[in-house]
C-alpha cells in the first residue's frame, strides 16, 4: 500500500485558538469594504474549484469573487486586492507581469515566473534535493532521476551510464496540467526503455506501500523482487488521482496510511514556500517501505484540487482574510 500525501499547502492560517482571538479585527477590515478576489481560471478549474458552498461562505466573510475578463487589460479591471489564477499561455503570463508592475498593491496568487518551476520536472524537484532536511523526525528526498529529451533508443545507454536502478518509473517532461502530462508508465528491463516516448523524466521506483494520506488516495503498486525477476516491458498506468474519490473506500492497513510527523511536514512546507516564492502547492510524497522515517518527494503541483481536501471552504477563505489583514496592516504602518 501506498502512502500519498497530497500536502494541500495553504499558507496564512490561524490555529483555532489563535484564530478566535484575531477574528473581531479581521472582521472590522472586511465589513469596510469587501476583499474583491479576482480570478482568471479554466472552466473546469472553476467549476471545482468555485463550488457554491466556498462562495456563500466567502459572502458571508466579506469576500468577493469576481471574474476577470480576458478580453480586457487587467488594468481596466477591479480594483483587486488579490488576483487568483491558474491560466497558461504567454500572453496572460506577460499581461500579468505587467500588472504586478503597475499595482504592487495587489497580492498575485502566484507570481507566474515563480510557477514556472512546477511546469517541467527536470526543476520541479530541484528545491527539495537543495535542501537538507534531516532531524530526528525523519529524512526528506527526491529519487534519483534522469531527463531525456529525444531519441528513446538512447535510453538504455542513458540509463546504464547514469547508473539508476529498476523499475523505473517514467513521467512526462511537461507538466501542464493536462491529461497526457499525468501519464506514467513503469519499465521493468533496460531495453524496454525504448518503447518510452520522450521527452521524459525516469525516476527510480521506490517500494512504497502502495497509499499514504492527507488526502489518501491509490497509487502505483509495490513491485516484488519476484516480479520484478519475471517481469518485462513497459506498463502505463492511468490517471493515478482519479482514484482519489473512492481511495477512501479502501481497505488500507492503518499503520500504513500513518501521517509523517507534523513537525517535518511543517518544516518542509515553510522552507519549500521560501524557495519556491509559492503560497498555493501541494506535494505528492511517498514513505519508503520498511521505514519509519525516509521520506521522498515526487510531484510538487501548482493550485491543486482543492475541492478533495475535508472543510477546505473555511481554510481557503482563511487564508484570503488572512492576506487582506496583512496588507492592511502594512498600508496603516
Amino acid at each position: 500500500m501506498r502512502e500519498e500525501m497530497r500536502g494541500q499547502l495553504v499558507y496564512g492560517e490561524k490555529r483555532e485558538e489563535e484564530a478566535e482571538v484575531e477574528q473581531p479585527q479581521r472582521c472590522r477590515i472586511v465589513n469596510k469594504r469587501f476583499v474583491v478576489v479576482g480570478y482568471a481560471l479554466t472552466s473546469k478549474k472553476t467549476k471545482s474549484f468555485l463550488q457554491p458552498k466556498l462562495e456563500g461562505l466567502a459572502r458571508n466573510k466579506g469576500i468577493s469573487f469576481v471574474a476577470i475578463d480576458l478580453s480586457r487589460p487587467l488594468s481596466d479591471q477591479g480594483p483587486f486586492d488579490i488576483v487568483l489564477h491558474k491560466l497558461s499561455g504567454r500572453e496572460w503570463r506577460q499581461n500579468l507581469e505587467d500588472y504586478r508592475k503597475t499595482h504592487p498593491e495587489v497580492t498575485v496568487l502566484d507570481p507566474p515566473d515563480a510557477i514556472q518551476p512546477l511546469h517541467n520536472r527536470q526543476s520541479m524537484l530541484q528545491a527539495v534535493a537543495d535542501m537538507d532536511l534531516s532531524d530526528s523526525y525523519g529524512k526528506d528526498g527526491v529519487p534519483r532521476q534522469l531527463v531525456i529529451k529525444r531519441d528513446a533508443s538512447s535510453i538504455p545507454d542513458a540509463v546504464r551510464d547514469s547508473g539508476l536502478k529498476l523499475p523505473l518509473v517514467a513521467k512526462p517532461l511537461v507538466n501542464d496540467g493536462s491529461v497526457k502530462s499525468h501519464q506514467l508508465s513503469l519499465a521493468y528491463d533496460r531495453y524496454s526503455l525504448q518503447k518510452l516516448e520522450p521527452p521524459l523524466v525516469l525516476q527510480e521506483f521506490v517500494n512504497h506501500g502502495e497509499a499514504i494520506k492527507v488526502v489518501r488516495r491509490f497509487s502505483l503498486p509495490d513491485v516484488s523482487k519476484r516480479e520484478l525477476s519475471e517481469t518485462a516491458g513497459v506498463y502505463r498506468f492511468p490517471r493515478v488521482s482519479c482514484a482519489a474519490a473512492s481511495a477512501d473506500d479502501a481497505d488500507l492497513d492503518p499503520s500504513i496510511a500513518e501521517l509523517p510527523p507534523r513537525p517535518l511536514l511543517e518544516r518542509l512546507a515553510k522552507e519549500l514556500r521560501c524557495r519556491l516564492g509559492l503560497r498555493l502547492f501541494n506535494l505528492d510524497m511517498i514513505r519508503e517501505h520498511g521505514t519509519r522515517d525516509r521520506f521522498y518527494v515526487i510531484d510538487i503541483n501548482y493550485f491543486p484540487g482543492y475541492g478533495k481536501m475535508p472543510e477546505y471552504e473555511h481554510i481557503f477563505t482563511d487564508f484570503l482574510l488572512s492576506l487582506a489583514e496583512a496588507k492592511y496592516k502594512k498600508r496603516s504602518g
